[in-house]
C-alpha cells in the first residue's frame, strides 16, 4: 500500500471514531457508534500493516502479535461478565500506558533514524514525555483495577506531607528532564529517562492511591483521558497522525467524562485527585454520641414487595452496584416486563455515578434488554419522583441518600441524587445495613415510608417475580 493510500485510509478511519463517539453518546445509536469504531479499528490496522512502513521481514511478527492480542481480546469478550467490566476497562487503560512506555524507550534507542539540532530536542521531549504520562497510566491503572475488583480496599492512602511528596517528585521530573535532554549520547541519557520513570510509576500508585472508592468513576474517566493523551505521545514519537488524532480523541472525551462525572459528585478534579473519600466495603451505620437515628427500619418480605408494586401506577427502578454483583439484571427486566403488560408504568432512573464506571448500570440493562426509552438519566427523572408510588432502589446506597441534600456537614453534601424519598413509598434492596461505597450513613433507611428488604438482590427479586406471577 502507497503512502497516500495509506493516508487515506487513516483519515477514514478518524472520520468513523468521530462517528463512533457521536453515536455513543446516546443509547438508542451506541450499538451503531461500536460498529463504526470497531469499523475503523480495522482499517487503521489494516492500513497499518500494509503500509509503507512495514517490511517483509517485520510481517510475521506483526501478525503472530495481532494473533496472539486477538485471542486474549476474544477469550476476555467471551470469559469476563458484565460485572467485571470496570476493573477489566482499568486493565486496558493499563496496557495503553506500558506501549506507550515501551515504545519511547524503543524510539530512544532506535538508532536508524538520526535527529540533529532542533528536531533532536523535539523527539526527545516527545519521547519523556510519552513515557511520563505512560507510566502514570500503567501504575495508576494497575491500583485502580485492584480496587475495582476488591484486591486494594476502596478506603483512601493519604500519606504525611502527601502533596509535597507530589511537588517533590513533580520538580524531580522537570530536574531529570534537564538532564535527559542535555545527554549527549543514548547511554547517558538511559539513566535520568530510567530515574524518571521510575518516579512516575510511584506517583501513578500514590495518585490512585489517595483516592477513595467513591470517586472511582472519577478515576476510571480520568485513566481513560491518561490512555488516550498516552496513545496521542506515542503517536508523536512514531510519526502517526492517525494515533495523535485517535489518541487526542480518547483524551479530550475522557478529559470532557471526568468533568461530567465531578460535577454529578459535586466535586472538583483537583479535590479527587487531591485525596478522594470512601472505603471499600462500608460498614454497619454507628449513630455519633446522644443521637438516635430518627425513625426506624421497617423490613418487608419479597411478597409485600410484589403486592406494592402490583397496586402501583407509576414505579421508577434505581440500579446500583449492588445489582451488578448479584447479576440481576436479567430478573429485573423480567419484572419490568410483567409490570408493564399489566399497564404499569415502570422506569429506570439513572445516576450519572451509579455503578463502578460511567456507563455502567445502563450496559448492564442494554445487556439485559430493558428498552431504551424507559431508561433515563437524573436530571430526566428526578422531578417524577412525587407522583411515583413505588421507587425500588436495587444495591444503591450513595446516590439515593438524602443527606447529600439535608446535612451540610455531609462528605457528600451538595452531591445532586436520586430523591427517591419524595416517592409515596420507596423500596431499598441490600444485604445489610451497612453504608456504602463512600462509607457514609444513609438517613433513607428510617424514613416513615421507606421499606427494606434485605438479602441477596439476584434471590430477593426472583422471589418478588414468582409473587408477581401468583
Amino acid at each position: 500500500m502507497s503512502e497516500n493510500l495509506a493516508t487515506v485510509a487513516y483519515i477514514g478511519a478518524t472520520i468513523l471514531f468521530i462517528m463512533s463517539l457521536g453515536g455513543l453518546s446516546n443509547a438508542e445509536t451506541s450499538r451503531r457508534g461500536n460498529f463504526y469504531g470497531m469499523l475503523g479499528m480495522t482499517i487503521a490496522v489494516v492500513a497499518t500493516v500494509l503500509g509503507p512502513r512495514v517490511t517483509a521481514a517485520g510481517l510475521p511478527w506483526i501478525i503472530g502479535s495481532l494473533a496472539v492480542g486477538g485471542a486474549i481480546g476474544v477469550y476476555a469478550a467471551r470469559k469476563v461478565q458484565m460485572t467485571q467490566m470496570p476493573e477489566l476497562v482499568a486493565l486496558m487503560h493499563s496496557l495503553v500506558g506500558l506501549a506507550a512506555c515501551l515504545v519511547g524507550f524503543a524510539s530512544y534507542v532506535d538508532t536508524s533514524v538520526v535527529y540533529t539540532g532542533a528536531e533532536k530536542a523535539i523527539h526527545e521531549v516527545e519521547i519523556y514525555i510519552g513515557i511520563l504520562i505512560g507510566a502514570v497510566t500503567f501504575s495508576g491503572s494497575i491500583i485502580a483495577f485492584g480496587k475495582l475488583s476488591g484486591k486494594i480496599g476502596g478506603k483512601p492512602l493519604l500519606l504525611p506531607a502527601r502533596h509535597w511528596l507530589n511537588l517533590i517528585a513533580l520538580l524531580a521530573v522537570i530536574w531529570f528532564g534537564a538532564e535527559f535532554l542535555a545527554a549527549h549520547d543514548v547511554d547517558a541519557g538511559m539513566l535520568p529517562l530510567a530515574i524518571m520513570t521510575i518516579i512516575a510509576l510511584l506517583f501513578g500508585i500514590h495518585m490512585v492511591m489517595a483516592i477513595g472508592g467513591a470517586d472511582m468513576p472519577v478515576v476510571v474517566s480520568m485513566l481513560n483521558s491518561y490512555s488516550g493523551w498516552a496513545a496521542a505521545a506515542t503517536g508523536f514519537m512514531l510519526a502517526n497522525d492517525l494515533l495523535i488524532v485517535t489518541g487526542a480523541l480518547v483524551g479530550s472525551s475522557g478529559a470532557i467524562l471526568s468533568y461530567i462525572m465531578c460535577r454529578a459528585m459535586n466535586r472538583n478534579f483537583i479535590s479527587v485527585i487531591a485525596g478522594g473519600f470512601g472505603t471499600g466495603g462500608g460498614s454497619t451505620p454507628t449513630a455519633a454520641a446522644g443521637e438516635q437515628p430518627a425513625g426506624e427500619v421497617v423490613a418487608v418480605s419479597a411478597v409485600e414487595t410484589a403486592e406494592l408494586l402490583r397496586s402501583a401506577k407509576n414505579v421508577i427502578i434505581v440500579p446500583g452496584y449492588g445489582m451488578a454483583v448479584a447479576q440481576a439484571q436479567h430478573t429485573v427486566y423480567e419484572i419490568t416486563k410483567l409490570l408493564r403488560e399489566k399497564g404499569v408504568n415502570v422506569r429506570f432512573g439513572i445516576h450519572p455515578v451509579a455503578g463502578r464506571m460511567p456507563g455502567h448500570m445502563n450496559v448492564l440493562l442494554a445487556e439485559a434488554k430493558v428498552p431504551y426509552d424507559i431508561v433515563l438519566e437524573m436530571d430526566e427523572i428526578n422531578d417524577d419522583f412525587p407522583d411515583t408510588d413505588v421507587s425500588m432502589v436495587i444495591g444503591a446506597n450513595d446516590i439515593v441518600n438524602p443527606a447529600a441534600e439535608d446535612d451540610p456537614n455531609s462528605p457528600i453534601a451538595g452531591m445532586p441524587v436520586l430523591q427517591v424519598w419524595k416517592s409515596k413509598t420507596s423500596i431499598v434492596m441490600k444485604r445489610s445495613m451497612a453504608s456504602g461505597y463512600a462509607g457514609v450513613d444513609n438517613p433513607l433507611f428510617f424514613r416513615e415510608n421507606n421499606r427494606m428488604l434485605f438479602g441477596d438482590a439476584k434471590k430477593m427479586l426472583d422471589e418478588v417475580l414468582v409473587a408477581l406471577k401468583a
